[in-house]
């Protein structure tokens, strides 16, 4: 089996002297000044973010005396100081923009900044690509919980496939097919989901952000498709015939991706789920997380993704808790993994 390299993200826990980690700041101080007044003689520079509820984001921002809170580690602990502005509130970046989408709702549309009672890895991606790009940055999170690669964002390009599972063998859906999955040999029964539709919704979104600039990131009238963010995998956990197909589906992830958006140089960054050990995962959470770490372009599984795909290894940045419990809501976990796959992404464009 090949051996897999991580993305370097150590420096945020003692725990990230795991093999492979290496030293980098999660928290390093604010610049002197943000880039203002932006260029917008530049192209805007989008960073897509997709996923389940991983992506979609529950750390807790209130409490300023309660662990785990983004208040409480921003305000009480020193950590993040680029979140706030020197009167201690939080800061509003106006060279990064973020724009929201679920299920064909806008949800944000502003500057940069903390906002509402949850975060996900958003902030830290915008803090990390938006110091490293002279452009004006469009952070474009499109992603809803609870869905699946092997079935909700099954992409296009996806063909049916056979499992057998405790004696049984098992046709899955292709790009398209309902339902699910259906007995070999049977006639399926279509239902009223289809298999990438949700890949469908927020492929749908993210183009509705970017038909419409002058709404979504004012005054700019171009944009570039820079990268793409991806934190997904634990619905997938739940059905062997999904897990098995993890890593196939997930280059076939990538490449659609890029021909939706005409980005064929897009860069992509991947996370591992928090919770999935390299030295203890087995059965279903193993096959996500070796085909995670497969795809990135250091692996040598895919010489085609070199230099343009990261995956970020995520166990020594989770402060406990699963995927399926929101890593018990903990904004550190958020903040921290954010980090590490905005410096994923900074690596990736500076050829790193």
């Amino acid at each position: 089996m090949n051996k897999h390299t991580t993305i370097k993200v150590a420096g945020l826990l003692a725990a990230c002297t795991v093999a492979m980690a290496t030293a980098v700041s999660a928290h390093p101080s604010p610049p002197a000044a943000n880039k203002t007044p932006v260029d917008q003689s530049q192209p805007v520079q989008v960073f897509i973010l997709l996923g389940q509820s991983n992506m979609l984001g529950a750390g807790r921002v209130t409490g300023i005396d309660k662990q785990g809170s983004l208040e409480h580690a921003a305000k009480q602990r020193g950590l993040y100081p680029f979140l706030l502005d020197q009167q201690g509130q939080w800061r509003e970046r106006r060279d990064v923009r973020f724009v929201r989408f679920m299920n064909g709702k806008q949800l944000a549309n502003d500057w940069m900044s903390v906002r509402g009672g949850k975060i996900g890895p958003e902030l830290g991606i915008g803090r990390q690509v938006g110091d490293a790009t002279a452009a004006p940055v469009m952070i474009l999170k499109s992603c809803i919980g609870n869905r699946s690669l092997g079935w909700d964002l099954l992409p296009p390009g996806s063909k049916p496939y056979q499992s057998e599972e405790n004696g049984t063998t098992y046709t899955y859906a292709g790009y398209r097919d309902s339902p699910d999955r259906w007995q070999t040999g049977t006639k399926p029964k279509p239902i009223a989901w289809v298999a990438g539709k949700q890949w469908d919704t927020d492929i749908a979104d993210a183009k509705k952000a970017l038909a419409d600039l002058e709404t979504y990131y004012p005054g700019s009238q171009r944009y570039q498709v820079a990268g793409f963010f991806f934190w997904q995998g634990d619905k997938d956990r739940y059905k062997t015939g999904h897990a098995t197909r993890y890593e196939q589906n997930l280059v076939t992830f990538i490449k659609a991706l890029r021909t939706e958006f005409n980005a064929p140089d897009a860069k992509f960054v991947c996370a591992t789920l928090g919770q999935s050990s390299r030295e203890t995962a087995t059965g279903n959470d193993k096959l996500i997380l070796d085909a995670q770490l497969a795809v990135d372009g250091r692996s040598g599984s895919y010489p085609e993704f070199k230099g343009n795909v990261a995956t970020v290894y995520t166990h020594p940045l989770s402060r406990g808790g699963a995927s399926n419990n929101h890593y018990n809501r903990d904004a550190r976990t958020y903040m921290d993994i954010g980090l590490a796959m905005g410096t994923a992404m900074v690596n990736l464009l500076k050829g790193r």
